[in-house]
Formats: C-alpha cells, sequence, structure tokens
C-alpha cells in the first residue's frame, strides 16, 4: 500500500458497525470496573485458533477470564445467558492456550461475567458476576 493510500484510508473509512463500538464501550466500562476492583488489568481480546477471552486480569494469586456482554435492552433475557455451554467451552479452550503460553502456571483460574448495559448510548450499569462457570469439563485441574 502506498503512503497515499494510507493516508486517503483513514479519511475514508466506513463508519464502525454499532455493535462493534457498542462492544468496545462495554469492554472498557467493565475493564475500569474490575481495576475499581483490586484487580490488575493483563490484557485485552486475547485470541487463539480456538476462541477469544475478552478480558484478562489478576486478582490477587490467580488469574481471571472476563466475558463482557454488553446489551442496550434487557427485555428478552440477561446479558449472560448468552454464555452458553458451547460459548464455556470455548473460553475454557481459550484459558488453557492462554496458560499454555505461560508454561502452564500453579494458579487458580475463574471464569467471570460482566454484564454492561446501555441508555442511549452510554453505560447505564456494569454488573460483575465472579465465578460465573467453572473450567469445562475435561478440561478441569485436578
Amino acid at each position: 500500500m502506498s503512503l497515499w493510500q494510507f493516508v486517503s484510508s483513514i479519511f475514508t473509512r466506513e463508519p464502525e458497525p454499532e455493535h462493534l463500538r457498542r462492544g468496545r464501550l462495554g469492554e472498557r466500562a467493565a475493564r475500569r470496573h474490575l481495576r475499581r476492583l483490586g484487580m490488575k488489568f493483563l490484557t485485552a481480546n486475547f485470541r487463539s485458533p480456538r476462541g477469544e477471552i475478552d478480558l484478562i486480569f489478576r486478582d490477587g494469586e490467580g488469574l481471571v477470564f472476563v466475558e463482557v456482554k454488553t446489551r442496550s435492552s434487557e427485555d428478552w433475557t440477561r446479558p449472560a445467558a448468552a454464555v452458553d455451554a458451547r460459548k464455556r467451552r470455548l473460553l475454557s479452550q481459550t484459558a488453557l492456550d492462554y496458560l499454555k503460553l505461560l508454561h502452564h502456571p500453579q494458579v487458580k483460574v475463574r471464569f467471570d461475567i460482566v454484564e454492561v448495559l446501555l441508555a442511549n448510548g452510554l453505560v447505564r450499569e456494569v454488573r460483575h458476576l465472579p465465578n460465573a462457570f467453572p473450567l469445562t469439563t475435561p478440561y478441569r485441574y485436578v
């Protein structure tokens, strides 16, 4: 890509899709909320071939893998309900990929869900659901 193409692409970008904008807003709100609770932020949007983890924190001696669910309405169901068995399995596998990169440290792990509710494009409420689910079998540590 030439310099001119790069510069013109900056000014001609299409607007970001609404669901991506909401997701970024929710992740920022969740990150701020968890930092206020005393957790240490490690990384965001960790990807492996098996999936993605929105946020990873250290809480004391353990690692916390966080799934953020942002919604503008709870009319049908709570945001956390979207973390079904398939999603929990993928999060578990991705967490194991992250631990593999760290050479399998002997640490406690937990999976939290943070629900972020929006109103008129602004954060209305943040709900933290700690230890929302265990590492799925057959991946549990003994």
